[in-house]
């Protein structure tokens, strides 16, 4: 089953700036060789379910060794099964009624 999900991994104790985590888990999105796109307060991530899940706990494995001692993790996941569809077709519907 084709998954999309918005991830959001907020590593705790390790300062104010996330970046260079957020940089690490979206090199591990990249690797495995899913579809996502970075936005200002997480990455849309698309892709069979067992592949999108499996670089959530990447995510989290590379977090933890990279010092960070908690993570939260909010994630909104959406499945279809009457059609396929991506993030980009879901992006371009909206625009169509914006134009």
């Amino acid at each position: 089953m084709n998954v999309i999900i918005d991830l959001c991994v907020v590593p705790l104790g390790v300062g104010v700036s996330v970046s260079k985590y957020v940089a690490a888990c979206h090199e591990i999105i990249e690797q495995a060789g899913l579809t996502s796109e970075l936005h200002a307060y997480g990455t849309n991530i698309e892709g069979e379910w067992d592949a999108v899940f499996r670089v959530v706990k990447q995510c989290h494995e590379k977090i933890h060794a990279m010092g960070a001692p908690r993570i939260t993790t909010t994630i909104k996941a959406g499945t279809r099964t009457d059609r396929k569809q991506t993030m980009a077709d879901k992006v371009n519907s909206v625009k169509k009624k914006l134009a």
